[in-house]
């Protein structure tokens, strides 16, 4: 490592929060603390007013580092770039109707970090407004007990811009991830179950890719809605139940790519209503009622080398005539006679 590095990691001021102090609130630390400090949060409990970060450090918490919000309020907010938060428990924001109350905000800033935290009991838990550039890596995220409308998103992005959401665990929220009029997200290795509506909700946001997730028994499954150029690769749909429940919606997208993914034991596994140009390839329907429902909105899709297998229904349609191509696609319940022995009937 070069010298004047070391230098500058040897000069990095580190102020220790406790209940013995020197600092006794995140609070005190954040407001003493300079520029590139860490601020080590030791093991306790911390009932204080909303932190606000306004210039760049790292909030480093030790096990069992708490910051509870008595029911009663917003725990933490970043204003600033580059800022870290690590290793802290977040919990009990207390639910509102009249504000966005999240465990964690990040408002018109960059380049943030969250990484390996723990959120339960919160409204909102990670809140990201106007933010570019941020990763949130590792987080567990449990919300309230009780009915959707008492509870907010875990993951919760509106306008970001090259967000990360990577290895994130997220159940009993609203939505599980929530992206709004957000560009460049990639949404990878992440598991949102048992939320009240959706495991992931994805709205106006182009040029994004999730790949890897596990979204498995959420109320009604996972919605991509108003967006172009999103690719969907490896991800798995499962166990999304109910009279109005589906794996996937894709609504009024276009130019979308579905790729592995796996749809298993849904009402319905995919449903294609105004999804224009997409192409599903290589994916594998099994023990779902109907594997795929497409509406007559959609126009010039391609399914491609998909295994269909065990459904009730493997294709619904609301039109007598489908504008898409189907090829090279094995289906369990053909009946048919491969005549030139070539494996296709």
């Amino acid at each position: 490592m070069p010298t004047m590095l070391w230098a500058l990691l040897s000069l990095q001021q580190v102020l220790v929060v406790s209940p013995d102090g020197p600092y006794h609130t995140i609070g005190d630390a954040v407001r003493a603390a300079p520029v590139g400090a860490v601020i080590e949060v030791r093991a306790g409990v911390y009932h204080e007013p909303t932190v606000t970060i306004e210039r760049t450090v790292e909030v480093r918490g030790q096990p069992g580092a708490i910051l509870d919000g008595e029911g009663a309020r917003s725990l933490m907010v970043i204003r600033a770039p580059g800022v870290t938060v690590r290793g802290l428990e977040f919990r009990n924001t207390g639910s509102s109707y009249s504000e966005d109350r999240a465990a964690l905000k990040v408002l018109e800033t960059r380049d943030c970090s969250i990484i390996d935290n723990q959120f339960r009991n919160t409204f909102f838990g990670i809140y990201l407004q106007a933010a570019a550039g941020c990763v949130v890596r590792g987080n567990i995220l449990e919300g309230e007990i009780g009915r959707e409308g008492g509870t907010g998103n875990g993951i919760h992005a509106w306008t970001a811009l090259g967000l990360t959401v990577q290895d994130n665990t997220v159940s009993g929220h609203r939505d599980g991830i929530y992206l709004e009029f957000s560009r460049h997200a990639v949404i990878e290795h992440n598991r949102s179950e048992g939320n009240r509506r959706y495991g992931l909700h994805f709205m106006y946001s182009d040029s994004s890719r999730y790949v890897g997730n596990v979204f498995q028994a959420n109320g009604t499954g996972v919605a991509v809605m108003y967006t172009r150029h999103v690719a969907m690769r490896d991800n798995r749909f499962q166990d999304n139940r109910g009279p109005a429940s589906y794996g996937l919606l894709l609504k009024e997208i276009a130019d979308a790519e579905l790729v592995g993914n796996r749809f298993g034991d849904n009402t319905t596994a995919l449903v294609a209503d105004g999804a224009d140009r997409i192409v599903v390839q290589g994916n594998r329907f099994d023990h779902n009622g109907r594997a795929i429902r497409l509406l007559a909105s959609t126009a010039d899709g391609r399914f491609l080398d998909n295994d269909f297998v065990g459904n009730t229904f493997d294709v619904v349609a609301n039109s007598r005539r489908i504008r898409a191509e189907f090829r090279g696609n094995h289906w369990d319940r053909y009946r048919g006679w491969d005549l030139a022995g070539d494996g296709t009937g």
